[in-house]
């Protein structure tokens, strides 16, 4: 398992809800979607007179991108406040660049416009506040706390138990463990409480009326498993298996069915069903906004290529694309030379293939500016894993382990390992292996929300200057 990092701060999975049946997580899921929604039907009302449709399309849009809401039961008052701020000024603030450029912003009053952008983050605040100090009503309505126990200690069951034990909002609290193993080949360092050994399970059920047993066995332990499964049978206590996810990278983990036959995804896209069209409209309105937007740049870039020094001014190179086939990614040239073999060198600082018009081209991201074009083209997206070319694709994908796996989704113009500072020359393994675990972690975590949120960060890079990149 690879070493741990941050992940995204804008999330698409809504904190610790053990269960389903937890109404206070699912309760503050929808919360904030539902308030930024209806503080916009009650400006159209209270402006228009009824819910037009310009209002309605628009907070449909809202309560998808901002759904499910992250959890802020866990923050202080002053973390929640800043989040609320700070997450409605960058999603602000892309609605009205859109409806600006646009010009779908006149269908909307700015009277209505201003009372909006006022009365959503207070809205905002007053119900996070209310549902704080309802939590504790909120989970005496699902009856008293559940007892659960966990058969089988290791990473995975600990990392449950923690979750449990230390979560105040839990519905669930744990009593221990069972396992086989003698004391001294356990890494039992928090010193939970072994209740007995995997025999005991059905009967210890039974006398302690538990009502959920988690199944945290290593996938190599069918026969136990399936004995365990046939002696529980007797109870009435649900019982959930934890997949040994730190045995392989779980991407967009989830279960399913195909004719009735239970399936769970180990790794699959997150762009599926209405997931898929949302990101494709999304990426199609934006990159025609801004290659509109940026037309004239895109002439002045062009003619200074040209009479900078000889050669084309679009350089295409192949590179692989959504389930690793070959496509043709399009920059403006920044180099004398045109690379494209089996044998490519990465750019590097004082690369003398670089042009001095190139230079200032690559440190501004101003010469992937064409790849919008390929965005339009639907070969790439603009968030997404940064394309490499394809003899650095061919050569990696035997160094690193899962590094295919960011290929299960369009490659982007920007991406989550660009905004962290893994940008430009990788001249080590280990700087590949960050970009790569970023890369994955984007899959991972994907969500309209921190699409938006990597496109502002992409912003503000250029804006103060990028390191990394030559």
């Amino acid at each position: 398992m690879s070493s741990p990092r941050s992940i995204p701060p804008i999330r698409k999975d809504s904190s610790i809800a053990i269960t389903r049946e937890n109404i206070l997580y699912n309760t503050e899921s929808l919360l904030e979607p539902s308030v930024i929604m209806f503080s916009l039907w009650a400006v159209a009302f209270w402006h228009e007179g009824s819910l037009t449709p310009p209002y309605l399309i628009l907070s449909a849009v809202l309560f998808y991108v901002t759904y499910p809401c992250s959890s802020k039961l866990h923050m202080t008052s002053w973390r929640v406040f800043r989040n609320i701020v700070l997450s409605w000024i960058l999603l602000a603030g892309l609605i009205l660049g859109f409806g600006i450029i646009t010009g779908y912003i006149k269908l909307f009053s700015p009277v209505a416009i201003k009372l909006w952008l006022w009365l959503t983050p207070a809205c905002q605040l007053l119900a996070v506040f209310a549902l704080r100090a309802g939590a504790s009503l909120l989970l005496k309505l699902q009856g008293p706390q559940r007892k659960a126990i966990i058969a089988g200690m290791n990473d995975q069951g600990i990392a449950l138990a923690e979750s449990l034990i230390n979560n105040n909002y839990s519905t669930t609290t744990c009593l221990g463990f069972f396992e086989d193993r003698d004391p001294e080949r356990i890494n039992n360092k928090n010193s939970y409480p072994i209740l007995g050994k995997f025999a005991d399970v059905a009967e210890f059920v039974k006398q302690h009326q538990i009502n959920i047993i988690y199944l945290s066995l290593p996938m190599v332990s069918q026969p136990r498993i399936i004995k365990l499964l046939d002696e529980l049978q007797d109870t009435t206590a649900s019982i959930y298996i934890l997949p040994d996810i730190f045995l392989t990278d779980v991407i967009q983990g989830r279960m399913g069915q195909v004719d009735g036959i239970p399936i769970m995804a180990i790794c699959e896209s997150p762009f599926t069903g209405v997931d898929s069209l949302f990101k494709r409209l999304t990426d199609i309105m934006l990159s025609l906004m801004i290659l509109t937007l940026f037309s004239p740049l895109l002439l002045a870039i062009s003619i200074g290529v040209k009479l900078s020094s000889p050669g084309p001014i679009i350089f295409k190179q192949r590179r692989y694309g959504l389930d690793g086939k070959e496509i043709n990614v399009y920059k403006f040239r920044t180099m004398a030379v045109c690379e494209d073999g089996n044998d490519v060198a990465q750019a590097s600082k004082h690369d003398s293939r670089i042009t001095k018009l190139g230079a200032f081209l690559r440190k501004t991201s101003l010469d992937e500016l064409p790849q919008f074009i390929n965005v339009l083209q639907g070969s790439m997206s603009i968030v997404g894993p940064r394309p490499h070319a394809v003899a650095h694709n061919e050569m990696y994908r035997k160094l690193i382990k899962g590094y295919m796996i960011r290929h299960k989704v369009k490659p982007g113009v920007t991406g989550w390992a660009q905004v962290n500072g893994l940008r430009g020359e990788t001249e080590t393994l280990d700087k590949m292996q960050a970009r790569i675990e970023h890369d994955i972690d984007y899959l991972r975590y994907w969500s309209p929300r921190l699409d938006i949120y990597i496109m502002l960060r992409t912003l503000w890079e250029i804006v103060k200057g990028q390191d990394g990149a030559y």
